[in-house]
């Protein structure tokens, strides 16, 4: 081979090695490039299921914990004997609850319940702890049930501290009896303020503490009857006594001249107000948990038992008060309506104890007001607990809420466990 075919092939040698190392090259640029493209197409999927993996994580580790957080409430499983009544007939509804006035607005909150003396003084107690005189539209401040300290009246905490009048009237010696719901039954004189202790809560009654005192009522021989809601949870737990539909509750008497106190009725489902009929010969009370009115005979040969007269009512019932034509006044707390969709709330969670354990766990109590319905209503029951009549505030603008319907000549004044203000209706119209 000659120099030139030589210089040619050697030439031609090169020129191939070096188009080989090119093509690798080029090769692997594009090899690198396309790696990367995958690798970059691939990342965002791979960070999305990593993310969606750890969400599941963290909502499973927060399921199991607050499954495995002991729950406050240990409930029993209620079943509503039916659907609440239609809003027909006597219960059709109407605006007349929005015919009346408001009073001391800012300046009383909670006026859960009244009493009146023989020149129309009326008297009621408030979240504070508070005792009130009401005289012409005027308010004059009694006494303080327990201490006096700036926080009374900002949280339900400080009410154990503060006290919390509920059920009070006024005795044959003009002074009033009342029921602070933590600390006992009292005696405290209107004019003075002067308090004394009948009975503690802490004594209660065979053997048993009292949890709630509520409603309180004085016969026409001076014994006072009155109600315990519940011997396991206060006042300020009101919604886990609901929520729990427990039989803790009891109706006792109180005889002022021994100091003896009688368990009348055990096992009631949060017993509340109640009233006597005109002879007394019985007394309505209402079972507010579970939508019941009773009546409880005290006099003839049904003495010392019970019957419902009211069940599946249209709503929660408060206090129970005997109006001037001999008819019963029940403050409705909440109402019961049938939804399009749904039950009402008790009614859908009342048969599954463990959804109710576990609702209490994830809702605040200072939640559940803002889930309850702004509806006012009033029932007027006949001489057998019939329905016979209802005022009704279907937006609230006058009140809802209502604890106590106390009738004062042609007033009317509404209690409540909470609102700031005093509503008056000036006539049952």
């Amino acid at each position: 081979m000659n120099p030139c075919q030589m210089s040619s092939s050697l030439s031609s040698s090169v020129t191939h090695r070096t188009l080989q190392r090119g093509e690798q090259r080029v090769l692997h640029d594009v090899s690198e490039h396309t790696l990367n493209f995958i690798q970059l197409s691939e990342r965002p999927h791979d960070a999305t299921m990593l993310g969606m993996s750890s969400v599941k994580v963290l909502l499973l580790a927060v399921a199991v914990g607050v499954y495995l957080i002991p729950s406050p409430i240990d409930p029993e499983p209620y079943i509503f004997e039916g659907p609440p009544p239609a809003l027909d007939g006597p219960l059709a509804v109407n605006t007349r609850l929005q015919r009346g006035r408001r009073l001391f607005s800012g300046q009383l909150k909670g006026p859960e319940s009244f009493t009146a003396d023989q020149n129309g003084n009326i008297y009621t107690g408030t979240v504070d702890g508070k005792l009130w005189r009401i005289s012409n539209e005027s308010l004059t401040f009694i006494t303080q049930m327990g201490r006096i300290i700036p926080e009374c009246g900002t949280s339900t905490d400080y009410e154990p501290v503060c006290g919390r009048p509920h059920g009070l009237r006024l005795d044959r010696d003009g002074q009033l009896i009342v029921a602070d719901s933590y600390q006992g039954l009292f005696k405290v004189d209107p004019w003075t303020g002067e308090k004394t202790l009948l009975h503690s809560s802490k004594e209660g009654a065979d053997g048993i503490p009292f949890g709630f005192l509520n409603g309180l009522e004085i016969s026409k021989n001076g014994t006072v009857f009155f109600t315990d809601s519940s011997s396991k949870w206060g006042r300020r737990h009101v919604r886990y006594e609901v929520l729990e539909t427990n039989r803790l509750g009891r109706l006792l008497s109180f005889d002022p001249v021994t100091g003896r106190v009688r368990t009348l009725l055990d096992s009631l489902y949060m017993p509340n107000g109640f009233a006597f009929s005109p002879d007394e010969d019985f007394l309505l009370l209402a079972e507010t948990s579970i939508a019941h009115i009773i009546k409880f005979w005290l006099k003839g040969p049904k003495a010392g038992t019970k019957e419902v007269v009211l069940n599946n009512m249209i709503g929660y019932p408060d206090n129970i008060r005997l109006s001037d034509r001999g008819t019963f006044l029940v403050g409705i707390t909440t109402v019961r309506f049938r939804r399009r969709l749904f039950p009402p709330f008790l009614d859908l969670i009342g048969p599954y104890p463990v959804l109710k354990r576990f609702i209490v766990k994830l809702v605040p109590l200072s939640w559940y007001n803002f889930l309850l319905p702004k509806y006012g209503l009033i029932l007027e029951l006949g001489p057998d607990g019939e329905v016979i009549d209802s005022l009704h505030d279907p937006t609230g603008s006058l009140t809802w809420a209502v604890s106590d319907v106390f009738q004062q000549g042609t007033h009317y004044y509404l209690g409540s466990t909470d609102l700031p203000f005093l509503p008056v209706l000036e006539e049952w119209s």
